[in-house]
């Protein structure tokens, strides 16, 4: 186990990619602290998962977005798990609409959780880093902030909004031994993706030139990686997790 007895914090891990993240981290040896918004079955389940691998696991119900609770989620998983080591920003949202139809409600909704997210978790967990003189934050932003997508002005704004605030961080925090990176993540098979119709699937997957999606256990072992001994020298990267999507 590389990450022997690490606590991590994990946004939006009831399902999707951040239960694999979560379920990584755990098999390599993490106790795990996670938020879930409306999935307490799910998140229970995964609770449950963890405890069978042999580490601890708590769930907490909280709005990302609530700057309040976001600090009490981080206060209160110090106090349970005696310590915190890394932090994955997970949480997110899509509300695709062509800018010509987006309301004000959809863009505030996807800003507001997938980039206020990322701050409110960051900033709560960023004095206790510097004080202790480590930590590591691996925050999940998207090629849609690389490239942009059509109907996605909201959801690529804020995933660029993260790949800009990773370099920012990364280089503000350095000098106390904190690393700061982000996962670029492609077309990843998830709940959400399984919804598409099967004409825009097979438009999706005619861009990607590895002609797959991909699967939430990739990202997970790239999230593994960046949390762990073999990154200690990588800060302020992007690493692109999309089958070759981006790379025109």
């Amino acid at each position: 186990m590389t990450l022997k007895d690490k606590i991590a914090i994990i946004s939006g891990a009831s399902r999707g990619i951040g239960r694999a993240i979560a379920l990584e981290l755990a098999k390599e040896g993490c106790h795990i602290s996670f938020s879930y918004r409306s999935s307490a079955a799910e998140a229970q389940k995964l609770e449950t998962e963890i405890s069978k691998l042999g580490r601890k696991a708590k769930a907490y119900r909280v709005d990302i977005k609530d700057f309040d609770a976001v600090n009490n989620w981080v206060t209160q998983t110090k106090e349970y798990f005696q310590g915190l080591d890394i932090v994955v920003n997970n949480a997110g949202v899509i509300k695709d609409k062509a800018l010509m139809f987006m309301e004000k409600a959809d863009w505030q909704d996807v800003l507001d959780t997938n980039l206020t997210g990322l701050y409110n978790l960051s900033h709560a967990a960023i004095i206790g880093f510097m004080k202790q003189k480590s930590g590591n934050i691996i925050n999940i932003s998207s090629v849609s902030g690389m490239i942009g997508l059509p109907k996605q002005t909201n959801y690529s704004a804020s995933k660029a909004g993260m790949i800009g605030f990773t370099k920012a961080l990364a280089k503000e925090v350095a000098p106390y031994n904190i690393r700061v990176n982000a996962i670029a993540a492609g077309f990843i098979d998830t709940d959400m993706t399984k919804d598409f119709k099967e004409v825009l699937r097979n438009k999706m997957l005619a861009q990607i030139p590895l002609a797959r999606f991909g699967k939430v256990e990739e990202v997970a072992k790239a999230v593994k990686f960046l949390a762990g001994e073999g990154s200690n020298y990588i800060t302020g990267e992007v690493i692109v997790v999309d089958g070759g999507l981006s790379m025109a």
